[in-house]
């Protein structure tokens, strides 16, 4: 799984891209375009997601009953699947999100100690 950074490739960790799914899909139902451009806006340009990343994880999350998925029309009227996060996938989120701050917050710590002085 690889989230393009401008115009290079970097691995994530494994689960970033579902729980910014989920994320995305507490704001409403939306097609995978849209999850994929919200992502892109909302990282402020620095997150692209490649369709080869998020469609399988679009059915990893709908698999695990996580999101769950219907037919609709598009706003530029083309036949889309529209994806809603569920219950399951709003607890799912909630678990995620703590984990993921707590260890952000950790690395952070690390990556803020001086090398000389063992502290910030």
């Amino acid at each position: 799984m690889t989230i393009q950074k401008r115009e290079e490739k970097i691995a994530i960790l494994q689960g970033t891209l579902d729980l910014l799914i989920l994320r995305v899909l507490i704001f409403g139902p939306r097609h995978g375009q849209g999850i994929a451009r919200t992502i892109q806006i909302q990282s402020e340009e620095t997150l692209l997601i490649d369709h080869g990343s998020l469609y399988p994880a679009l059915q990893r999350l709908e698999t695990r009953g996580l999101i769950s998925a219907e037919w609709g029309v598009s706003d530029n009227n083309r036949k889309a699947r529209f994806y809603t996060l569920t219950k399951a996938g709003r607890k799912q989120l909630e678990g995620q999100a703590r984990q993921w701050n707590r260890m952000s917050k950790a690395i952070h710590r690390i990556l803020e100690t001086n090398p000389d002085t063992g502290s910030r």
